[in-house]
């Protein structure tokens, strides 16, 4: 009986690991102690701050902006490889499959300081496109990685069929091939833009002047003036977003029965 207790045990603190920081985050956004150290009772004077905020509102405009062109770049990109490494197997594609893998488990910081040095390298000066393709460049591989495995159970020979019939190679892509294979496009598209909305450490060092993002604001403020409370109720909110995002995201990339 005590050792079928343990996977409970475990699970619990692992939850209360993971979730219970969050939740003091979130309990905190509504109490009037600007710094959270006894609860004082329930306000909505942060959030009322939040909304005075024309610099935090920018900054989301920025995220929201990048996040929305990363997600459907990578997308068209990611789609792309996801059908090249499904399709043809070859030496070419091994490495290809290698160059999707890597930035997975690439170091931020590293890709960030790359991505600097080449935007340096070519003259390019830093702002909104040099975020933008920042983003881009590590959201590719998980949109890709999320459509190669919606296309491990995929038949083609529905397509071979759809040919047969007389439909040309373009009508098999768009009629057969995009509406099946579209609920894992939108989960990396989903995935993406939560992963593009959140990023601090890449979009750190190639953001330039009128480039800072949400998280930028959001480090800037903890660092110089220490609104806490302000800030609570903002990560509260973006709580929200991230979680319904990867809930759409898991939605989709659900199997139907």
């Amino acid at each position: 009986m005590k050792s079928s207790r343990i996977p409970l045990i475990t699970t619990l603190l692992v939850l209360a690991f993971f979730y219970l920081p969050i939740s003091v985050l979130i309990l905190n956004s509504f109490n009037p102690s600007r710094f959270g150290t006894s609860w004082q009772g329930f306000t909505l004077k942060w959030y009322e701050r939040l909304l005075e905020r024309d610099d935090l509102w920018a900054a989301l405009g920025n995220s929201l902006q990048i996040a929305t062109i990363a997600s459907i770049a990578a997308m068209v990109l990611g789609t792309s490889a996801a059908f090249a490494l499904q399709r043809y197997k070859s030496r070419l594609q091994s490495a290809h499959q290698l160059l999707i893998t890597v930035p997975l488990v690439l170091p931020e910081i590293l890709m960030g300081m790359s991505l600097l040095l080449l935007f340096v390298a070519i003259g390019q000066s830093l702002g909104m496109l040099t975020v933008t393709i920042a983003h881009v460049t590590f959201c590719i591989s998980y949109v890709t990685l999320v459509v190669l495995a919606r296309l491990q159970d995929f038949d083609f020979q529905i397509v071979d069929a759809a040919r047969d019939l007389g439909a040309t190679r373009f009508q098999a892509f768009w009629k057969v091939i995009i509406p099946l294979v579209a609920p894992g496009i939108l989960a990396g598209g989903l995935l993406a833009f939560t992963l593009s909305i959140d990023d601090f450490v890449v979009t750190f060092f190639v953001k330039g002047p009128g480039s800072d993002t949400l998280p930028v604001v959001i480090y800037s403020m903890i660092k110089k003036s220490r609104e806490f409370p302000v800030i609570n109720a903002l990560s509260t909110l973006l709580l929200i977003v991230t979680f319904l995002a990867v809930w759409g995201s898991q939605r989709l990339t659900e199997k139907k029965s």
